[in-house]
């Protein structure tokens, strides 16, 4: 959509993708007209559409943990009316360790117990129940967790996308934003779609959130974005397709690879790599797809020698590794909500309506209520 001249409304938020995009259906659910401002022709360019998507709650430490079990009635109910199919489908997890890693499972278990009770230890026999691929002589035990499920990405994005315009929220592709100034109580920001004009900004843009940032004048806040590497191989054969489709998502507990079902007798496969790179159109890179396989062929019987496609995206952090959601106090009107890292699909339903509380000032769900402050950009400038 094309806009000329000055569009004025209660709020613009930068990036179209899941976290703009439930921020500004959680924001207009309250009556504030939005406009989303994305840079790409796609909304999903990035790291949205790039994305494993598991709905796992014993994943990325106690606040995303928390924002994820807060997000789970929204993804496993009707999502407010708006989902046209199940957004989550039944996928369980298993985190998997050789011998020098069996006491980091049980510490996990523990730390994750007041979450989610359905947790269980698993000796290398049960989990090769689940998973037959896993290699016995690498394979100590795993923690098992029913509890998890595929997300649908893009159903989930359009959800919010479907919600936001049904409350009047404009949303304008292909429209970086060139340059940002504070006056008279409002925030102008130009780009090639025109002029916009609001009292409140909510910077959205995922990698380049720093980058926006200082494009309204306001410091960085230190985000890196980190490299992830995706491959999709054959599924093995001698294994029923009805039969693969239901193992579980296996990760190692050790960081060094995951794979599951994805499609009709297909798996992906990561090397669950952290690589720190620049905001850009990831690519992956050669090297990681290679070590990917290699960690895969070590825990397994996959035996895998070659890949069907590659991707990579980009998952951005906080140095603490916890999400930035709030005003930033060194600029009136500019919020920011980043550095999801990789939680940003499994915890944007919450992520939405925590941005929605921030700027409306109103009360937080109940069970966020003491997250809030501990999101703030205000801990990482820990001088002001």
């Amino acid at each position: 959509m094309q806009v000329r001249g000055v569009r004025s409304c209660d709020a613009v938020v930068i990036g179209g993708g899941i976290a703009g995009m439930s921020a500004a259906y959680s924001l207009s659910r309250l009556g504030v007209d939005v406009v989303v401002l994305e840079r790409e022709d796609s909304l999903t360019a990035h790291s949205t559409g790039r994305s494993a998507a598991q709905y796992i709650e014993t994943y990325g430490g106690p606040l995303n943990q928390a924002l994820t079990v807060a997000s789970r009635d929204f993804l496993l109910g009707d999502a407010d009316g708006l989902a046209e199919a199940p957004l989550l489908q039944p996928r369980a997890f298993l985190w998997v360790g050789a011998a020098e890693h069996l006491g980091d499972l049980e510490n996990l278990r523990q730390e994750m117990l007041p979450l989610s009770p359905q947790l269980a230890i698993v000796g290398a026999g049960e989990a090769r129940e689940y998973c037959p691929v896993l290699d016995p002589e690498w394979l100590a035990g795993g923690l098992f967790e029913e509890g998890s499920y595929d997300i649908d990405v893009a159903g989930l994005h359009q959800t919010f996308l479907r919600g936001a315009r049904r409350q009047g929220t404009t949303v304008v592709r292909s429209s970086p934003v060139e340059a940002m100034e504070r006056a008279h109580g409002r925030w102008q920001l130009r780009g090639a779609a025109g002029t916009f004009a609001a009292p409140v900004v909510v910077n959205a843009a995922g990698a380049w959130a720093d980058e926006v940032a200082g494009r309204a004048g306001v410091g960085p806040l230190g985000l890196t974005p980190l490299r992830r590497t995706i491959f999709t191989f054959a599924a093995p054969a001698g294994y029923p397709a009805e039969e693969v489709w239901r193992w579980p998502l296996v990760a190692d507990i050790g960081g060094g690879f995951y794979f599951k079902p994805e499609g009709p007798a297909q798996l992906l496969g990561s090397p669950a790599d952290e690589t720190p790179d620049v905001p850009c159109d990831a690519r992956a890179e050669e090297l990681d797809v290679a070590r990917g396989i290699d960690a895969v062929n070590g825990a397994t019987t996959l035996g895998v020698r070659a890949v069907r496609s590659v991707w990579a995206g980009l998952r951005t952090f906080a140095a603490d590794r916890h999400p930035v959601v709030g005003f930033d106090d060194t600029a009136e009107g500019f919020v920011w909500c980043a550095g999801q890292g990789g939680t940003g699909i499994q915890t944007s339903p919450a992520m939405g309506e925590v941005v929605a509380s921030v700027v409306c000032g109103t009360p937080p769900p109940a069970e966020l209520a003491n997250v809030v402050e501990e999101l703030s950009p205000r801990r990482l400038r820990p001088d002001r």
